[in-house]
């Protein structure tokens, strides 16, 4: 009902296809295989930020920055990253996901690996209109095993939504690099 009264919608396929053609979804780099029925999946690139050990109070506000408590590493070819039971990392795609002003969109895990006690995006998974970024992946194992990350993997789901208005996000991570 609600999708009805607001003019919103979650894109199909053909949809996604037919606002990539009319450049309001433009990916790089894509792959036209990537789209499923109601999404496209995303690559897990070869970035990684860990988070350094430290028993050190973090207060929760605005201006702490995550880049202060973790460490960048890249992965060389053929190399995974090792996440441990219970722990997160930050990872990044490999695909820059741009919007029109009038989609936005929400950014999941893919069920076949949240099956192995993975997850993939723990918050933040709403995408604003009008970005053209990188999309950071908040990445935790909640298994009792340790997980292996390939780059390389489409690791996560990107679902286009459709607003019954049109809007710009110009905020803090409107750009995003890991």
């Amino acid at each position: 009902f609600f999708w009805r009264m607001s003019g919103g919608a979650v894109l199909s396929r053909a949809d996604i296809l037919e606002n990539i053609e009319q450049g309001n979804i433009k990916i790089t780099p894509f792959d036209p295989s990537a789209i499923s029925c109601a999404s496209i999946d995303l690559t897990l690139s070869s970035e990684f930020r860990f988070y350094k050990p430290g028993l050190e109070i973090l207060d929760v506000k605005e201006e702490t920055n995550y880049v202060d408590i973790t460490e960048k590493r890249v992965l060389k070819e053929g190399e995974s990253y090792l996440l441990l039971p219970g722990c997160a990392c930050l990872g990044i795609t490999e695909e820059t996901v741009e919007l029109s002003s009038n989609l936005c969109g929400l950014l999941e895990g893919r069920s076949r690996f949240a099956r192995l006690g993975l997850f993939v995006h723990i918050t933040a998974g709403f995408m604003n209109p009008g970005i053209k970024n990188r999309q950071v992946l908040e990445i935790y194992n909640a298994s009792a095993h340790p997980l292996a990350l390939w780059p390389g993997t489409k690791i996560c789901q990107f679902i286009f939504l459709k607003m019954s208005g049109s809007a710009t996000y110009e905020g803090k991570f409107s750009t995003q690099e890991l």
